[in-house]
């Protein structure tokens, strides 16, 4: 084989390589039946400290292998309905919810319809389960998980910004107060062994 034949060979095969990588990195576009399939498999395999994000259509793709992106061509109350009952209805896993803190001062008068979403984002969860944060700390919890746990991002059709409500899986068996009980125990034996 002549070397000139072994070069564009070596050449095809990086490109080749190069091409896959990237189409590995963008998000799959799914129809809407198969969206509802990949949330019950990845609701199966995900637990606590793994993410499930339902997004407006704007939120952008991130470049961490771990973290999924999906768009779906639904809008954004009918997926989070799906998303918030599949999770309620999960033995193992329960929703710790986060709202961007914009959404609250966002005006009907910018975004007709606002009022309404916002009632429909809350509708799936009870009041305590929900926390407003500022967009660019809930962006700071996600980039952060990112680099260990898993993320699903669904992206909607919706077009009012701070519209995504992003849920952190917690332990569906253990509540927060049981944890901190046991913390709490621990601390106790902690301080009365000797040093």
């Amino acid at each position: 084989m002549s070397i000139l034949k072994l070069k564009l060979r070596v050449a095809s095969f990086l490109l080749v390589l190069l091409l896959g990588s990237s189409l590995a990195q963008t998000p799959a576009v799914v129809s809407s039946s198969d969206w509802k399939d990949i949330v019950q498999n990845r609701l199966s395999l995900y637990g606590h400290r793994n993410w499930i994000v339902v997004a407006d259509s704007a939120f952008p793709v991130y470049a961490e292998p771990g973290i999924e992106t999906i768009v779906v061509n639904a809008d954004l109350p009918s997926v989070l309905r799906y998303v918030a009952s599949a999770i309620s209805s999960s033995r193992h896993v329960r929703a710790t919810v986060f709202l961007d803190q914009e959404l609250q001062f966002i005006d009907e008068h910018d975004y007709p319809g606002v009022s309404e979403l916002r009632k429909q984002i809350m509708a799936p969860f009870a009041k305590e389960q929900v926390s407003s944060i500022p967009h660019t700390e809930v962006m700071t919890k996600i980039g952060e998980a990112g680099k260990t746990f898993r993320i699903l991002f669904i992206k909607t059709t919706a077009t009012i910004p701070y519209t995504s409500v992003y849920m952190r899986l917690d332990c569906g068996y253990m509540s927060d107060e049981v944890e901190g009980r046991i913390k709490t125990a621990m601390s106790a034996v902690g301080n009365r062994q000797p040093k």
